[in-house]
């Protein structure tokens, strides 16, 4: 019964999208299948719909059969699932065809987009068009989904740096095909859609981030002016113990408003597997790579225990008054601090070469860090960032990186943290011991996305071609994930294989069990996606 109705479903999403849009070559369909950890989920289709019509009638087709779907947007998820669905036997519904700037308006600073539109998409349409506007951009992937990022609430490094905060005017395809759009957007020849996002009477945009209540088909997001002036500063503490201080004098610059940037540190770690991979000649084939040994590299080519960067926007008068203020409330706290302007990136560029020979000092590893997170501070997406996840791989980083095709082990947990020293000691510790004891390097970088709250994102990275490896990684993970939850704090962000042990109160799962049912009678979209269950394992967020 269940594969006559697939065969009836795939025969209708054919006349709808043409063969060539409905997908069902096995090769193809393993690609979709693969993440950067081991996954079981098998996919029975991809199917390719080009405008919003084709995704109602894509999702009328699978309700109308009770077959699921699983919409996703460039499958570059990657640490928490890549574009493999919850749970097994869904139609990839892939958005990417669905590429159109819709519109973008210079002197209201926004642009409308659909899910197919990616960070290098906006960025070249942006440099094309010698807009005034900045993006922000997140450090992964050129070629991810804005919108994709968005729904799941990511963030990047600018004052824009929290996406879902910088977004309105959703429209939004439910399961059964019928359109809402949010916020002003849904009157009639409303002008103010994009520029207000509570609109009036209840706020809905936030049920269609990370749930499966509906299938986001454009957005607008608000860009940021040029501002007047632009420097970076970047720090480094030299010793574990000047976190915690740091982070509290960085909260209170944020909360001041003297810095508007998220800001992002790195420990040693995060570090050494932004410049190579990992270095096993020093430690003649074993791992992990202990404390020691890092401290040693550390030294050698001059980065601290953390590293930090953020940025300072306005005119030449604010930044230099920010600037003073910085400098300041740092005295003591870093072991190095500097700032960074256009110039100053040049002429590190022109000199690099000579001060090598002068001083032995090799600053083109330096500047080759620093260049993509300036950057990134001005909203340029990079793809320098991307090699990293190769770090346990024995063989070279190649040209075309696929982290799902190369067998890149790779898991991310990501719990919010408050910005009091004794909360960043207490998880810099217990992430250290955990990871180490399993054989994985502690590899930490720390967001303050606001002047109260730090995403830290741990990253578990391995290489799957090792035999036993996935078992160890994903055992690795729930444990930590096990430990930071009894202590209180959340994933902001989760991967496939835990959005159905997170628990919850039952009041909130109840109301989200009578939100599903009402908008996804048939349970066809997206199943088991942030779907809570009762008396569900709450430690294994």
């Amino acid at each position: 019964m269940l594969e006559a109705k697939w065969h009836a479903a795939l025969a209708q999403w054919q006349i709808v999208l043409g063969s060539h849009s409905v997908i069902a070559d096995p090769a193809q369909l393993a690609a979709v299948e693969t993440a950067t950890f081991f996954t079981h989920q098998k996919v029975t289709a991809i199917l390719r719909p080009a405008s919003r019509e084709q995704v109602q009638t894509c999702l009328r087709i699978a309700t109308r059969f009770q077959v699921p779907v699983y919409p996703r947007s460039s499958g570059k998820n990657w640490g928490y699932g890549s574009g493999v669905p919850t749970q097994t036997n869904c139609a990839i519904l892939d958005l990417s065809r669905m590429n159109r700037i819709l519109e973008c308006n210079e002197k209201l600073a926004y642009v409308t987009v659909e899910p197919g539109v990616t960070q290098r998409q906006l960025y070249d349409f942006l440099t094309t068009q010698k807009s005034n506007l900045w993006m922000d951009a997140t450090g992964s992937s050129p070629d991810t989904s804005l919108i994709g990022n968005t729904m799941e609430r990511g963030f990047g490094h600018t004052p824009h740096g929290d996406h879902f905060a910088q977004s309105c005017g959703l429209e939004v395809v439910l399961p059964t095909g019928d359109v809402i759009e949010t916020g002003y957007r849904r009157f009639p020849q409303s002008v103010t859609g994009p520029l207000y996002r509570w609109g009036v009477g209840p706020f809905l945009d936030g049920l269609f981030s990370q749930s499966n209540f509906g299938v986001v088909t454009s957005m607008t997001i608000w860009l940021m002016p040029a501002p007047a002036h632009f420097e970076a500063f970047l720090f480094r503490c030299d010793h574990q113990a000047q976190l915690g201080p740091l982070i509290e004098v960085l909260s209170r610059l944020r909360l001041a408003g003297t810095i508007q940037s998220a800001v992002h540190i790195g420990n040693d770690y995060k570090v050494l597997s932004s410049l190579q991979q990992y270095p096993w000649d020093l430690t003649q084939g074993k791992t992990p790579l202990l404390p020691a040994q890092m401290d040693a590299i550390r030294a050698r080519l001059q980065f601290g225990a953390w590293n930090g960067s953020g940025g300072l926007y306005g005119t030449k008068a604010q930044v230099a008054a920010a600037r003073r203020e910085i400098r300041r409330a740092l005295a003591g706290k870093v072991t190095r601090l500097r700032f960074l302007d256009d110039r100053m990136l040049a002429l590190s560029l022109k000199f690099a070469k000579p001060i090598k020979l002068l001083s032995g000092w090799d600053l083109s590893k330096t500047v080759a860090l620093l260049q993509p997170l300036y950057g990134l501070l001005k909203g340029i997406p990079t793809d320098r960032v991307l090699p990293s996840v190769f770090w346990r791989k024995t063989g070279p980083v190649p040209a075309d990186i696929d982290p799902d095709q190369a067998r890149c082990g790779l898991l991310w947990y990501a719990p919010i943290v408050p910005a009091t020293s004794s909360d960043i000691d207490r998880i810099r510790h217990l992430t250290v011991d955990t990871l180490l004891a399993a054989g994985f390097e502690p590899m930490i970088s720390l967001t303050m996305i606001t002047g109260r709250a730090i995403a830290c994102v741990i990253s578990i990275s391995y290489d799957r071609d090792i035999d036993g490896e996935d078992e160890r990684a994903l055992a690795c993970y729930r444990t930590l994930a096990e430990s930071v939850t009894a202590l209180g704090y959340n994933s902001y962000r989760l991967g496939i294989q835990s959005m159905e042990e997170m628990g919850s109160s039952e009041g909130y799962l109840d109301l989200l069990a009578k939100i599903k049912s009402a908008v996804d009678p048939a349970g066809i979209l997206a199943p088991g996606r942030y779907e809570f269950r009762k008396g569900s394992h709450a430690s294994a967020s």
